[in-house]
């Protein structure tokens, strides 16, 4: 049996510490603001950098 796999790319778009105040949350605006624009935005978290990641699975020239 063969098994293949993609990889999906993401682009980072922008990068957001963390430990941002409390009630704040810039990394979901930004990501709003993206998809508002039309691109298909969304937040991950990187937990080995502790930092909230706006990516998107299209290219960005």
């Amino acid at each position: 049996m063969a098994t293949t796999s993609t990889q999906a790319t993401r682009t980072i778009l922008e990068r957001f510490p963390a430990g941002g105040p409390r009630g704040s949350w810039p990394a979901e605006e930004y990501a709003a603001h993206q998809r508002a624009q039309g691109t298909n935005a969304q937040v991950v978290m990187d937990l080995r950098t502790d930092q909230f990641l706006v990516v998107t699975d299209t290219a960005t020239q």
